[in-house]
């Protein structure tokens, strides 16, 4: 270009435009002005260009020229200068395609997209406009004759608008680049602290700014003044405790806050911001940070996209703490639930600190009758303090935990879980709503070092410990040892193979007969449940039916021995023993049965069996519990016929007039008081006084266990009508028995 050409006529004139400067996402422009690079190695160009936009403004911004005399001297430059918006670029210089090649080098080499390329020669016929625009990405190109000022003018003012736009479009798309990026690592970090800090780091980031700034929470509700609550705080803010914002003594702080929350927006200052992060479970949250300068249009509609997304991000956070509170946390206490002591278990079994922890389970006696008695609501305020004591007493050192109903959790350094300090505890009364109450407790420990397995295992074994503790004795402890576990696994294999065994029919019922001394004939048998594995084996009584009663399939196996035990009385009335009386044993989970009384007369019809020829054998315990409900009972059993016989008589300490009100037809003497008959001086007393105490209140007595002839001898004499045991009799299967009785002459 010529300096003729540099003529000022014909200027052009364009409206006002308000600039946008990326000043944050991927900011170019450090300065407020255009930079304009001239690479042409005519020094004279340089000169005339110069010249020609010196003292004009583009988009209400001044030209700032860098000078390149050749294309090996442009890519020196471009490698460290810049925020170059415009090159103006001959063609021809050291060589006739220098400019093209550096026109590459721009773009594929350097990665410059966003700065416009101006192509200029003084030889319009070396490199076809078409071509050149195809193939490269330039803005215009243009020959130097036609580059008059105006259309030079021109021409830089379209490349400018072409570079801010550009700008503009990368920079919002950096931004949301930097808003998708931060989105996924704040979804990573867990609980509402790690979120709320992320996001001012997150927010800082995305503004090139550096992390000074806090997040705010304040409660909802109609006062407009109400306080907030600082809950992250970070860079010259991080020395602000957690809490109420009057720790903040810059006013500013929280008045740019109150502001957003109020209006639920974001505001911009010119040397902070303040974000409205959206709303959940009745509470807004805000954040502040402190900014260089005023933010620019695009920075300002980044942070509106980037503030949903954290508002809905939050509200996930929220959501995934209350679940994990619900799912880890106890509602009523806020303690650590069965589940988290569980985890917390299973750390401490991971590390070494295994050899010196233990767990107690610490359970509160007679709480459900406490309960009972007070209200449910009572017993909520009672479980309260006692969850207060413990933690107030052991939690800055132990992990206090609620695992169910009125059972604590004490996990930590095995000195402090001191089974004497826990039980402490509870020497002195709780005073709940204006009422002391004076509670004690039990305890079940494990030692982890002494431990192989995992938490929930571990949880399983104090649990066996404390029930031990509280079978032996309440208000005390039992550390867990490998034979209680031993013995609860016994419990629960011997529990499933006992379902097998009733499945298949491995239980059946074996008949003892029962004999009248004076004539040595049988009146009546009783019926005994016999277990006999596959294997040829036999499980003793005393093993099974405890498991059976605690199971509950004493139920199903009781009313199958009460049916066949009828159906074998009604077969042997029909074989002509008319006078045969048959007893079964009942437990007492059977008695306590709702539909007991139901299934008793369901069978009798059932069978035909007539009512006054069966007997229910139920012990002096059963006898002792519940009087009044038991008596009532007994009176509905003996409406149908049904005869009472009261088993192991002289075990228990049964009242006489209880007794009697009763209203029982027989006692049993328990064999271990016919064994004494002969083994002691005194050995006949206890019996002899059943037998008397039989007569006079008009109860037939049948003496158990009799082995020898002495001893039949001795109770006959005494006046003991009936007895059973090895001396007559083995307990037989059906056909035994029937061949037994027709040899034996019962009729």
């Amino acid at each position: 270009m010529s300096k003729a050409s540099t003529s000022s006529d014909d200027d052009l004139v364009f409206l006002d435009e308000s600039p946008v400067t990326p000043s944050g996402i991927g900011a170019r422009h450090t300065k407020d002005v255009w930079r304009v690079m001239i690479v042409d190695d005519d020094a004279d160009v340089h000169s005339a260009t110069t010249f020609a936009l010196s003292n004009l403004d583009i988009q209400q911004r001044p030209l700032e020229f860098v000078h390149a005399y050749s294309a090996g001297e442009a890519r020196e430059l471009l490698a460290t200068e810049t925020d170059i918006a415009v090159i103006l670029l001959d063609v021809v210089m050291e060589q006739e395609d220098a400019g093209l090649q550096l026109v590459r080098h721009i773009r594929e080499v350097l990665k410059l997209c966003e700065v416009r390329i101006i192509l200029r020669t003084g030889q319009p016929g070396y490199a076809p406009e078409i071509d050149a625009i195809r193939d490269f990405d330039i803005n215009d190109y243009k020959t130097k004759s036609e580059l008059t000022r105006i259309k030079l003018y021109t021409t830089v003012t379209a490349a400018i608008r072409s570079y801010e736009q550009i700008c503009a479009i990368n920079a919002s798309r950096r931004g949301l680049d930097c808003i998708v990026r931060a989105s996924t690592e704040l979804m990573a970090l867990h609980g509402l602290d790690d979120f709320t800090s992320g996001v001012l780091a997150q927010a800082a980031k995305l503004l090139n700014q550096e992390t000074n700034g806090v997040v705010c929470v304040q409660e909802h509700g109609a006062d407009l003044n109400r306080e907030l609550f600082i809950i992250a705080a970070a860079g010259t803010y991080s020395s602000l405790t957690k809490g109420a914002t009057g720790s903040i003594r810059d006013a500013r702080v929280a008045d740019v806050l109150k502001r957003a929350l109020g209006q639920r927006r974001n505001i911009y200052g010119t040397d902070s911001i303040a974000l409205y992060l959206g709303s959940s479970a009745n509470r807004d949250f805000a954040a502040m940070l402190d900014v260089r300068s005023p933010l620019n249009e695009i920075d300002q509609r980044l942070l509106e996209v980037f503030c949903r997304n954290i508002a809905v991000g939050l509200d996930n956070v929220l959501l995934v703490t209350r679940l994990e509170n619900q799912a880890f946390y106890d509602p009523l206490t806020k303690l650590p639930n069965r589940t988290r002591l569980r985890e917390l278990i299973d750390d401490a079994l991971n590390t070494a600190s295994r050899r010196d922890t233990t767990l107690a389970l610490v359970d509160i006696d007679h709480f459900s009758e406490t309960n009972d008695a007070l209200g449910h609501q009572f017993g909520d305020l009672l479980l309260l303090g006692v969850a207060a004591r413990l933690q107030a007493q052991l939690g800055s050192q132990l992990v206090v935990s609620r695992v169910g109903g009125d059972t604590f959790g004490v996990l930590g350094e095995a000195a402090l879980v001191n089974p004497g300090v826990l039980l402490d505890l509870f020497a002195s009364p709780f005073n709940i709503d204006s009422q002391e109450i004076q509670l004690s407790a039990t305890a079940g420990l494990v030692r982890l070092s002494e431990y192989e397995g995992i938490g929930a295992d571990a949880l399983k074994d104090a649990d066996i410990a404390l029930k031990r503790a509280k079978l032996m004795q309440r208000a005390g402890h039992l550390f867990f040892t490998r034979s209680m576990g031993v013995d609860i696994r016994e419990r629960v294999r011997m529990m499933h193979a006992l379902r097998t065994a009733f499945d298949d029919k491995e239980l059946f019922v074996v008949y003892q007969p029962q004999i009248d001394l004076a004539t040595r004939r049988p009146v009546g048998a009783e019926a005994l449940l016999r277990w006999k594995t596959r294997d040829g084996s036999f499980v003793p009584p005393d093993r099974f039916i405890p498991i059976a009663e605690f199971s509950g399939m004493i139920i199903e196996i009781g009313e199958q021995v009460l049916r066949q035990a009828c159906l074998e009385l009604v077969r042997l009335q029909s074989l002509g023993f008319s006078e045969f009386t048959m007893s079964v044993n009942v437990s007492q989970v059977q008695f306590r049965h709702p539909l007991f009384l139901n299934m008793l007369r369901q069978v009798l019809k059932e069978t035909g069996a007539p009512a006054s020829r069966v007997e229910l054998e139920i012990t002096e315990s059963i006898a002792m519990e519940e009087p009044d409900v038991l008596i009532e009972l007994l009176s509905q059993i003996k409406q149908t016929g049904v005869s009472i016989a009261i088993d192991d008589f002289g075990t228990g300490f049964s009242s006489l007039s209880y007794l009697q009100r009763l209203q029982a037809d027989r006692l049993k003497i328990d064999r271990g008081f016919v064994t004494e008959i002969t083994s002691a001086s005194r050995g006949s007393s206890i019996a002899e006084m059943v037998i008397q105490l039989g007569r006079n209140l008009g109860m037939s007595v049948v003496a158990e266990g009799v082995e020898d002839e002495r001893q039949a001898s001795i109770l006959e004499a005494l006046g003991c009508p009936l007895a059973q045991g090895y001396l007559f009799a083995r307990p037989m299967t059906v056909d035994q028995l029937t061949s037994w009785l027709k040899d034996n002459g019962a009729r």
